[in-house]
């Protein structure tokens, strides 16, 4: 995240919420489907493209969306060098969601709500977008595999039961593994949990390599309780991790402190999805080394505008042949 100072007067703030058509049905809830092995460390997930595809949010200082923006607003940078941006969009496109959903046991009093977050989140969908549900406790299982329809996840959801310690980094990475398997270019995570990991196969280094592998974003909800003293360190620091996975892929966590909150906020995720500016450049580096590039968009705003932060991911890997 880099926060920007411009100038400007117009702020066009969105709240296109669309209609979520249900398509094709789900054979009844799958079985529990533990998280795969780790890739091999030296053979990350690369994307074998020629151009260089960036997500941005832009938000002002009261946290709205800004839309409205043009080509010329924005610069890329790869490693330093200013890349050239051959292609730029800000329309509505389909996304590929997994919804990582906390079922652990001090989940117990919020996960009604929890339910009802995800619920307005598909509200903001794109009909040909498509989703996946994993739930987490003890383990963390594939609840419902890639559905078009928002119905069947509901219907999964009404069966979960708050119990259990909490995977949270094996649900992620569930999460990331099924995206594999995705149909659209555009892909993202919505994690609602409400606290740190306590019992998860994969360790903190795990996760962050797979996040900057894989070509996603992540994006949370934390329930959080900042004055509960007898939280354990884990719980202390979930939400500095969940914010750092998070800003490596250009996504967001919001942290909640009152349950009614829970589906304004799930529903502002979903409009900042659909509010995007997609920026395509073919990097000027040439090489195929399978090298980590970083990225780094920088705002060119409009004259007489207040503060503005962009939001896009830190880097991608490099083709290797």
């Amino acid at each position: 995240m880099a926060s920007i100072r411009a100038s400007g007067s117009l702020l066009l703030l969105s709240c296109c919420f669309l209609a979520l058509s249900g398509l094709a049905q789900v054979e009844g809830p799958t079985q529990p489907i533990p998280p795969p092995e780790p890739p091999t460390k030296n053979k990350p997930i690369r994307q074998e493209v020629e151009l260089a595809l960036v997500n941005v949010t832009v938000t002002d200082p009261y946290n709205r969306l800004v839309t409205g923006l043009e080509k010329e607003n924005f610069k890329v940078y790869e490693d330093g060098t200013e890349q050239e941006i051959a292609t730029f969009s800000s329309e509505d496109v389909p996304i590929s969601i997994g919804l990582i959903f906390d079922s652990s046991g001090s989940m117990s009093d919020k996960v009604e709500k929890e339910r009802q977050a995800a619920v307005q989140f598909l509200k903001t969908a794109n009909p040909r977008d498509e989703f996946f549900l994993v739930n987490f406790n003890d383990e963390a299982q594939l609840t419902t595999r890639f559905t078009s329809s928002a119905e069947n996840l509901q219907n999964d959801m009404l069966y979960t039961t708050a119990k259990g310690r909490t995977a949270l980094l094996d649900g992620i990475y569930l999460g990331l593994s099924q995206m594999r398997g995705a149909r659209n270019a555009k892909r993202a995570l919505l994690i609602i949990s409400d606290g740190g990991d306590n019992h998860s196969r994969y360790s903190e280094s795990d996760i962050r390599n797979f996040v900057k592998e894989a070509d996603c974003q992540l994006y949370g909800i934390g329930v959080f309780d900042a004055n509960d003293m007898g939280r354990t360190y884990e719980e202390y620091y979930g939400p500095t991790l969940l914010s750092e996975l998070a800003e490596m892929t250009g996504g967001r966590v919001f942290p909640v402190s009152t349950l009614n909150d829970l589906p304004d906020i799930a529903a502002k995720i979903g409009t900042e999805l659909r509010n995007q500016y997609v920026l395509g450049y073919k990097p000027s580096d040439k090489r195929h080394d399978g090298a980590w590039r970083k990225i780094k968009v920088k705002l060119v705003a409009p004259r007489g505008l207040p503060p503005l932060n962009v939001y896009a991911k830190t880097g991608y890997y490099a083709p290797k042949q």
